[in-house]
């Protein structure tokens, strides 16, 4: 792939070590301010280096780098797909229907931070240009390849307005997110909440706390007793969730050693030993709320380790918000608000394309009313009328 000066070339790595850290990085998260975790060369690389993501498990990478007199101005993370799991934007459906009308969906490219439902950027490039050549490049990417279609998933929304321009469909998702606006601590947070839902939350994090000690452990405090305890609260949680575990023993290794300065485990201890925890990642202006488990069932302590905690830590530490993963209305109840999430497609047929546009405008009509309806439900006191 080049354009007509040979000046610009987009090829395609099979793995994420053929690029140096060091470019990637500067690529991906050129601020420190807006730093994300899940698209930096040391998450993408545990993840193959684990073998969580990997050919065998559906996931070949084949990461598309720009390339101008020799200098990668723009990548994207970038994979061949064999099935639609641990992508969080669930095109099953579209998938089904191609097959009835005696089409191929599967392998399909996708764009995206595995197994991660986080919104951040997709397209890494230099410049805005640099941008919309990849988008580019990813549409003939997909053309050269004979796959059906391309999928980036969990964009911003200036990798969003790029892949329109190049004919992506946009199709919108929602989260639950909660807002730091300007609190003092936690108490301060409450007060904003009306007062049966104020007494709610706190009524939670009493009885969750009964008979445990809840602790928030970074670094070098996460010692390889707690990754072995986490590890099994993981695998519980994803055999209940997707059947089996998504990520390796020794992704959780790596990570530890690459990324433990942006790791927060908190865990719930009974007698000294762990039985629950929830694993987040600490972005430059937000913290990730990512895996979940436990071995014991505690009343409210989801909620305590999960959300409450994450809440208090993001104004502790003055971060903007907290982004809980994917699903879960109950979060509303405890002051996260419903958000708009995008993800753009490339469809390469053009009939079957078109029905995906139409589908997609209705579905975005009733994403769009479902966020503000659950608006009206969120804890906050509410302005006289």
């Amino acid at each position: 792939m080049a354009d007509g000066a040979d000046r610009i070339v987009g090829r395609t790595l099979s793995s994420i070590s053929e690029i140096d850290a060091n470019v990637w990085n500067a690529l991906a998260n050129p601020s420190p301010e807006t730093y994300n975790p899940f698209v930096s060369h040391e998450f993408l690389s545990a993840l193959e280096a684990s073998k969580s993501v990997a050919p065998e498990a559906g996931w070949a990478p084949m990461h598309l780098v720009v390339e101008e007199a020799g200098e990668i101005i723009a990548a994207a993370p970038l994979y061949a797909k064999g099935h639609s799991q641990g992508e969080y934007v669930f095109d099953h459906h579209w998938a089904d229907a191609l097959h009835r009308a005696g089409g191929r969906y599967y392998p399909k490219l996708l764009s995206a931070a595995p197994f991660t439902p986080v919104p951040g950027p997709r397209l890494l490039a230099k410049t805005p240009a640099a941008r919309a050549t990849l988008a580019g490049l990813l549409r003939e990417a997909t053309a050269q390849t004979g796959m059906s279609s391309a999928h980036v998933n969990f964009v911003t929304e200036e990798d969003k307005t790029v892949l329109e321009a190049a004919g992506f469909l946009p199709r919108m998702g929602e989260q639950y997110h909660w807002f730091n606006r300007g609190y003092e601590s936690f108490e301060d947070f409450l007060s904003e909440l009306a007062s049966r839902k104020r007494k709610q939350v706190r009524r939670e994090r009493r009885d969750a706390a009964e008979g445990v000690l809840i602790k928030r452990l970074r670094g070098a405090e996460i010692t390889e007793r707690y990754w072995d305890a986490f590890w099994l609260f993981y695998q519980d949680t994803g055999a209940r969730k997707w059947g089996h575990p998504y990520l390796t023993r020794t992704f959780f290794r790596l990570i530890a050693q690459s990324m433990s300065e942006r790791i927060l485990l908190i865990v719930a201890e009974r007698n000294r030993e762990p039985v629950a925890g929830a694993l987040n990642f600490i972005g430059g202006d937000a913290l990730y709320g990512r895996y979940w488990g436990c071995t014991e069932d505690v009343p409210f302590l989801h909620f305590e380790l999960c959300y409450h905690q994450a809440v208090e830590f993001a104004i502790e530490h003055k971060l903007a918000r907290v982004e809980a993963g994917a699903q879960g209305q109950h979060k509303i109840a405890r002051g996260y608000e419903p958000v708009a999430t995008w993800s753009a497609h490339w469809i390469e047929n053009d009939s079957f394309r078109d029905a995906i546009a139409r589908y997609l405008i209705s579905e975005r009509d009733e994403t769009s009313m479902e966020i503000d309806a659950l608006k009206e439900y969120t804890p906050f006191r509410k302005a006289p009328r």
